[in-house]
């Protein structure tokens, strides 16, 4: 039940300048992830999570978290989308 907007990019693996970076990528259930996102390897977005367009996950996401941006940051604390 989860929905990946269009144009997202979930990556497996990355080439940088001087690394070869690999992981797997877990999407949970009931996950929202907004379109032309961008998801980096060896990265969770757990349950419930929602994730805005735009964003670039680095790094896990919590359980029903609501986040955005690049870098990630959680966007409920900051007032936004309440």
């Amino acid at each position: 039940n989860s929905v990946i907007g269009y144009n997202t990019t979930i990556l497996a693996h990355e080439y940088l300048i001087q690394e070869y970076r690999i992981g797997e990528v877990v999407i949970g259930n009931d996950v929202l992830i907004g379109a032309n996102t961008t998801v980096l390897p060896g990265v969770t977005i757990g349950d419930g999570a929602i994730v805005a367009a735009g964003a670039v996950v680095h790094k896990d996401v919590p359980a029903g978290a609501f986040v955005g941006g690049n870098p990630l940051r959680d966007l409920r604390r900051s007032g936004v989308g309440e």
